[in-house]
C-alpha cells in the first residue's frame, strides 16, 4: 500500500551571503625595507698590572737581621746602662708636671706674621693732596670705607713757619688773626728722653687738622670725598672705588653702622653731621645737621653709633674741638637729625683727683679730640683733650654745664666725673677693651700707648711706640692682650701684652718714608685683616698671621692680672 519514492534533492541558496560577498574589498599596506647594520670594536692592547708587599713577618725578620748584621758602636751598650735610671726618673717627672697642659701646637707657617694683601687708591684724591683721615669696615666685614681730608704735621719750628708765612702772605689778614687766636691758648713742653725738645702747639686746629691748601689761604672749603671698596667683590679694583660720594668740606670722622651695612656716619672741617646710604648712588646723604643753631661750630674730630634705649634703634654721637659732645637721633619722617642730648666740657667742671695735678683757667671750654664708647657700661664714655686731658663721662649726668648754649634747643649738661692723669699733649685716640670692662687704651702725641684702668688716675702700662705722633691705637676683636698703633713715621706697631718683651710684636710699613699713618681699623668679621690709611692717599689692608687673631688658653687671666695690678 505504501511504496518508497525517490526524489531529486531541492537547495536554497543564501541571498545575504551572496549580497555579504558582494560587498567585501580587499585592502593592504606595506613598510618600507628596514635596513641593518652590524659594528664591532676591539682593544688592540690589552695590559694587566699588580702589586704585592711581603708579608709584615718576612720585612720584620729581614730588619732584624741587618741590625743583627751591623756592629753595635763601641760603649753604646755600657752608656745605655749607666742613664737608664736618670732617663727613667727624668720621664716620671715630666709626666707629672703641668707645663704644657694647655699648650696648643701651631702648624702654621709663621715666616711672615703680617703681608700686605690690598692697596686701595683714589686716583683723584691722591692728584689734589688729600690724606686718608679715616676707615671704618661694614657690619658685614666685607667693604671698607674711607674718608679723605687733610694732615698738616708738627715740627718743632712749626709756630716759627706759621707766624713767617703770614708775615710773608700779607694779603691774607683774616688768615693771620686766626693764627694768632689760636697759637696763644696753650704750649706744653716734652721733654723727649733720648732725642730732643718738642715744643707742642696744642690747638688741634693748628698741628693737626689745618684742611686746605695753605698757599690758597682757605683752610675750610677744600672738597674732599668719601670711597668704599667692596674686597669680597671678584671684579676688586684697587685703583678705583666702588663708590665715590663727593663732600663739600673735608672729611674728619667716620663710622659705619653695626647693624645696617648701607648706612655711614661722618663728621666734617665744617662741624657739619652727615649720614649717608650708600644704597642711593644718586643721592646718597640720608641726613645731616646743616648750618642750625643745633650744630657744631667747630671741626667734628669723632662721631659714632649708639645705641637707643628702643632696642634696634640708634643715634649718632658727634665731639668737636669746641668742647661740645652732641647726641642726635634720625628723625625719618622729616629726613633729618634731631638733637637729642647735648653735653659740655668745662674747665671750671673737671673734676680734681689727688693723684692729678691739673688747675682750671678761665672758664675756656675743653676741645675734644677724641672719643671712646665703652661696651661694657653704656652710661659710660671717655673724652681725650687737645690739652691732654684723659676724662671719663657719664651720659646720665644731670649737673648743668657752665658754658653758653649758643642757641641750643636742649640744655648743655657736664659729662666728666673723673679725671686721669693729664698727658703731654692732646690725646689722639681712645680704645676700650672689648674684653675687661675697667681696661682702655689711649695714645697722643707724647708717642707713648698708656694702658689704663677705668678704677685708678694713673696709667697701669706706659708703652713706647714711637719717635713719632700716635694718631690711632686699636685693641685687637680676637687677642686681648693685643693692641695696635698707627704712628707719624708711617709704621703701625702691634703690641703683645703677653710677651715676656714689650717690644712690639710685628711691624707694618708700606710705601714711602715721610708718609705718616693716620688712621687704622680692625676687621671684627674677619679678624686677619686690618685697613691702614696714611698720608699718601692710599689705604693699604693687612693680612695678620694666626698668632696674632688666635687667643691663648691663658691670655684672659693674663688681662686680669694687669687690670688688677695697682698703678704707680
Amino acid at each position: 500500500m505504501f511504496t518508497d519514492e525517490a526524489m531529486d534533492p531541492v537547495s536554497v541558496c543564501s541571498l545575504w551571503r551572496r549580497s555579504q560577498q558582494a560587498e567585501q574589498e580587499s585592502r593592504g599596506c606595506q613598510t618600507r625595507a628596514v635596513h641593518s647594520a652590524e659594528a664591532e670594536v676591539q682593544t688592540r692592547w690589552a695590559t694587566i698590572s699588580c702589586a704585592q708587599t711581603d708579608p709584615q713577618y718576612q720585612a720584620k725578620e729581614q730588619l732584624l737581621q741587618q741590625s743583627h748584621d751591623q756592629l753595635e758602636p763601641p760603649g753604646l751598650k755600657d752608656f745605655l746602662q749607666r742613664v737608664e735610671d736618670t732617663v727613667i726618673r727624668e720621664l716620671v717627672r715630666n709626666a707629672r708636671s703641668h707645663a704644657f697642659d694647655e699648650f696648643q701646637v701651631n702648624w702654621e707657617d709663621q715666616n711672615q706674621r703680617v703681608s700686605c694683601r690690598h692697596c686701595l687708591q683714589h686716583a683723584s684724591a691722591q692728584e689734589r693732596g688729600l690724606h686718608v683721615t679715616s676707615v671704618s669696615w661694614s657690619c658685614t666685614g666685607s667693604v671698607i670705607a674711607c674718608a679723605y681730608g687733610r694732615y698738616v704735621s708738627v715740627s718743632p719750628n712749626l709756630s716759627i713757619s706759621l707766624f713767617t708765612y703770614t708775615h710773608t702772605h700779607t694779603h691774607s689778614l683774616c688768615v693771620y688773626i686766626c693764627m694768632c687766636v689760636c697759637i696763644y691758648v696753650c704750649m706744653y713742653v716734652y721733654i723727649h728722653t733720648y732725642i730732643h725738645t718738642y715744643i707742642y702747639i696744642c690747638t688741634y686746629d693748628i698741628y693737626m687738622f689745618l684742611v686746605g691748601r695753605i698757599d690758597d689761604g682757605d683752610w675750610s672749603t677744600e672738597r674732599s670725598c668719601v670711597c668704599t671698596w667692596n674686597l669680597d667683590r671678584r671684579t676688586l679694583n684697587p685703583k678705583e672705588a666702588d663708590l665715590v660720594i663727593d663732600v663739600p668740606a673735608a672729611v674728619t670722622a667716620l663710622c659705619c653702622h653695626p647693624n645696617q651695612p648701607a648706612l655711614i656716619a661722618g663728621g666734617l672741617y665744617s662741624g657739619e653731621v652727615v649720614v649717608w646710604d650708600t644704597s642711593r648712588t644718586q643721592d646718597p646723604v640720608l641726613v645731616q645737621t646743616g648750618m642750625s643753631a643745633d650744630s657744631h661750630r667747630e671741626p667734628v674730630y669723632q662721631v659714632a653709633w649708639v645705641p637707643l634705649q628702643k632696642k634696634g634703634e640708634f643715634g649718632v654721637l658727634s665731639a668737636c674741638s669746641g668742647g661740645r659732645v652732641l647726641l642726635w637721633t634720625v628723625d625719618s619722617d622729616r629726613g633729618s637729625f634731631v638733637l637729642h642730648a647735648g653735653y659740655a666740657l668745662v674747665r671750671q667742671q673737671v673734676p680734681h683727683s689727688s693723684n692729678t695735678s691739673f688747675k682750671a683757667r678761665g672758664s675756656s671750654t675743653v676741645g675734644v679730640t677724641s672719643l671712646a664708647l665703652s661696651p661694657w657700661d653704656p652710661d659710660t664714655f671717655l673724652v681725650g683733650s687737645e690739652g691732654g686731658l684723659l676724662l671719663r663721662c657719664s651720659f646720665s649726668s644731670q649737673t648743668p654745664a657752665a658754658a653758653p648754649s649758643e642757641g641750643h634747643n636742649v640744655t648743655l649738661r657736664a659729662p666728666a666725673v673723673f679725671l686721669f692723669r693729664p698727658c703731654s699733649g692732646p690725646v689722639h685716640s681712645i680704645h676700650c677693651s672689648p674684653f675687661h670692662r675697667n681696661l682702655f687704651v689711649s695714645a697722643g702725641t707724647d708717642g707713648l700707648a698708656h694702658v689704663h684702668s677705668l678704677l685708678q688716675a694713673n696709667p697701669l702700662l706706659s708703652l713706647r711706640v714711637s719717635d713719632s705722633y700716635v694718631f690711632q691705637v686699636q685693641w685687637s676683636p680676637t687677642r686681648p692682650l693685643v693692641f695696635a698703633a698707627a704712628t707719624g713715621q708711617g709704621e703701625v706697631q702691634i703690641f703683645d701684652l703677653g710677651s715676656r718683651s714689650l717690644r712690639p710684636a710685628a711691624t707694618m710699613e708700606q710705601g714711602g718714608a715721610g708718609q705718616a699713618a693716620t688712621c687704622l681699623a680692625f676687621n671684627s668679621h674677619n679678624p686677619h685683616l686690618l685697613a691702614l690709611g696714611k698720608t699718601n692717599g692710599t689705604v693699604c689692608v693687612w693680612r695678620l698671621s694666626h698668632d696674632l687673631t688666635e687667643q691663648s688658653p691663658r691670655e684672659s687671666s693674663q688681662l686680669e692680672q694687669i687690670a688688677n695690678q695697682v698703678a704707680e
